[in-house]
């Protein structure tokens, strides 16, 4: 694995996906996903800590509930993007990152530092996106 001076950034004016350029997202990827994990620790942990809390009040317990729900979602939302970051780091392992899946086309280093996990060059998003919104409006 190539080292990562401590202030890279990728820029367009080097090789993309060179082995520096790589390494640099596979830090950045496995940094996004310890802290995922940390903050669903704590999450746990106050969960936790607030179970043995029994709001007596209707509207409080209420209150608390909603709460709970909301994290609980928040955290399943977290779940499924740790999957995201895992993939994307397999792709790194194969040689495959920064590349469209469907059009083999690089991804962009800017796409990339905005949203590590993308698998789809902008155009190729959009043109999903748009196929995505003609099928739903066919069944609605």
């Amino acid at each position: 694995m190539a080292t990562v001076p401590k202030a890279y950034k990728p820029t367009e004016k080097e090789p993309y996906m060179n082995p520096v350029m790589m390494e640099y997202f596979r830090q950045k990827l496995i940094a996004w996903k310890e802290s995922i994990l940390a903050d669903a620790t704590n999450t746990l942990q106050e969960l936790q800590d607030e179970g043995g809390l029994r709001e007596s009040d209707v509207a409080d317990r209420a209150s608390v509930e909603t709460d709970v729900a909301l994290e609980l979602r928040a955290r399943d939302r977290q779940r499924k993007l740790i999957s995201k970051i895992d993939e994307a780091l397999e792709r790194i392992r194969n040689n495959d990152y920064g590349y469209c899946e469907e059009t083999g086309d690089p991804i962009g280093i800017k796409r990339l530092e905005a949203r590590p996990v993308a698998t789809l060059t902008v155009e190729a998003q959009e043109r999903h996106e748009r196929m995505e919104r003609t099928h739903r409006d066919e069944r609605e």
